[in-house]
């Protein structure tokens, strides 16, 4: 038997490095568990960048836990004298009425804020590479932009080391077993005791909750970067923001400004049902010509040459929503995520939440949306 622990966390990606970092600076005695040594591009956390955004077209309710993120991310930046957090505002667009934009306009109403609706030729103006549809509007919200996955997983695991965690890479997580008296992990590196789990293992859930049955599928997703052309300042990140557009009824793409690596654009959710360990990495033609297919439509100037590519997983829910909630047969382990492909901007909040439940506190928000009881 090895070790005695207040919390074990096993999944040290956006949400386990996020919650390993806070139990942490709490003075608790943590250990973090990884099957591979993140921050890593194997799992769903990855590709350079991520959008953070308020004006959440998926639910209002959101809202207040994205703006405690943008608290604890800035937080961990002062921590760790890391910058990962990068403001380019953002544009959330569609037809009229539709998902997208009507989504990000009731979020806006229920929680006033900043913002300004624009026309097509309003979106136009503002950002002249972008060619919306005649029948599209838009959101435009000043503090959306771009936070950085990698940078950020490893300021939270490098916090949480100097404040004490202990962190084990490339150490899969065979089993686990809970009582009244703790949990124990068992490990290819040995066996580990625990007051607390909090289980963060994100594609791999279904596989480790095995009892539960979850209702979850890891999909797919290709992100591709592309060399504007001609070579243009019309995606620095001081004039191009980081945009979703909904281009079909219940079908979106979006993209970021060119930080140094070209201009990154990918679909949401249109990748099909993986086995995580079988996912295929490979980058095909046809991944590539069906976002240029949108590119040449709305963003003909980033259409240029392809740079670079990469493939990550998205793990979803049937609703989309993400699960955050205590094992319902061991009050003592906690099951955080999956983020149904919108979740990294919330980490660092979540991390909170989730270091709340292993302390028997009472989170500042309501997880209910979040409640495995949905799926029992």
């Amino acid at each position: 038997m090895s070790g005695s622990y207040d919390v074990i966390v096993a999944g040290l990606g956006a949400m386990g490095s996020a919650t390993l970092h806070q139990l942490a600076r709490r003075g608790r005695r943590v250990l973090g568990l990884d099957r591979f040594a993140p921050p890593h591009a194997l799992g769903s956390s990855h590709g350079r960048s991520r959008i953070i955004r308020e004006a959440y077209y998926e639910e209002p309710r959101y809202v207040p836990l994205v703006q405690r993120a943008y608290e604890r991310w800035a937080e961990l930046e002062a921590d760790s004298g890391v910058t990962f957090f990068r403001r380019t505002g953002g544009l959330t667009m569609g037809p009229a009425g539709g998902e997208l934009a009507e989504g990000a306009r009731r979020s806006v109403a229920a929680h006033a804020l900043p913002h300004e609706l624009l026309s097509a030729d309003e979106i136009r103006r503002r950002v002249p590479a972008l060619h919306p549809d005649d029948d599209m509007v838009g959101v435009w919200e000043p503090r959306a932009g771009v936070l950085a996955p990698e940078a950020a997983i490893g300021a939270a695991l490098d916090v949480a080391r100097r404040h004490g965690a202990e962190v084990r890479l490339d150490t899969a997580l065979r089993s686990w077993r809970a009582g009244p008296d703790g949990v124990e992990v068992t490990t290819d590196a040995g066996t580990f005791r625990a007051s607390r789990l909090v289980l963060a293992v994100g594609a791999w859930m279904r596989q480790v909750l095995v009892e539960l049955d979850l209702p979850l599928a890891v999909e797919r997703n290709v992100l591709l970067w592309f060399t504007p052309e001609p070579a243009t300042v019309a995606f620095a990140p001081e004039r191009f923001p980081v945009f979703l557009c909904e281009y079909a009824p219940g079908r979106a793409w979006y993209g970021f400004p060119d930080t140094g690596e070209g201009v990154k654009l990918a679909l949401h959710h249109h990748g099909g049902s993986w086995d995580p360990d079988r996912l295929d990495r490979e980058v095909t033609e046809a991944d590539v010509g069906a976002v240029r297919t949108l590119a040449r439509r709305y963003l003909p100037s980033a259409n240029g040459a392809l740079r670079e590519s990469a493939t990550c997983m998205y793990t979803t829910t049937p609703d989309g929503h993400f699960i955050v909630d205590r094992h319902p047969a061991h009050a003592n382990v906690i099951v955080a995520s999956p983020c149904s492909g919108h979740g990294f901007k919330f980490a660092s909040a979540i991390g909170e939440v989730l270091a709340d439940l292993a302390e028997d506190r009472a989170p500042g928000f309501d997880l209910e949306p979040f409640s495995l009881a949905r799926f029992m």
